[in-house]
């Protein structure tokens, strides 16, 4: 990485469990626990958390969002939406994701929670978003965004922690 983390700080035990918690209302079982090294920072215009050590989180609007390598370190099996392969060139250009473009999606996916978008053939995640329909919604959709884009392979935030 070759950016320089600012204002870095540790968080405190309960900040830590406040995470878990917010984390675990999406994302279910234990991601990390409270004897974790967590810390916030900041990196150019990006408050991140730091899992020790790795940027796994950033913040968003006063939300925790997974950073794409979070995703593949805690290896996401719920909240996944998943696009065709003509899909991947729009997605990893930061466009939303459309209804036409997804295949299938975790049924359990409500509207408004955290979603991680990846490819039909190799499942590898592309993108970290907001739902803007429900799971059973986004199987069906045929016009429309399904998921606002907020971080993607190839944007500002996974440049900087390459």
């Amino acid at each position: 990485m070759s950016a320089k983390i600012k204002n870095r700080h540790l968080l405190k035990e309960k900040e830590i469990k406040n995470l878990i918690y917010e984390l675990s209302k999406t994302f279910h079982g234990q991601l990390f626990d409270t004897n974790a090294l967590v810390e916030t920072g900041l990196i150019e215009h990006f408050s991140m958390i730091l899992v020790n050590g790795n940027i796994d989180f950033f913040m968003k609007e006063g939300r925790a969002f997974f950073t794409l390598a979070g995703v593949n370190k805690y290896a996401l099996k719920e909240q996944y939406v998943v696009v065709d392969m003509g899909a991947i060139k729009f997605v990893t250009n930061g466009a939303d994701i459309m209804g036409p473009g997804i295949v299938d999606a975790d049924p359990n996916i409500k509207e408004d929670d955290l979603v991680w978008v990846c490819d039909e053939k190799y499942r590898k995640p592309l993108a970290v978003g907001v739902a803007l329909v429900s799971g059973e919604a986004m199987r069906s959709k045929k016009t429309g965004k399904a998921v606002k884009n907020i971080h993607y392979v190839g944007d500002e935030l996974w440049n900087l922690m390459r």
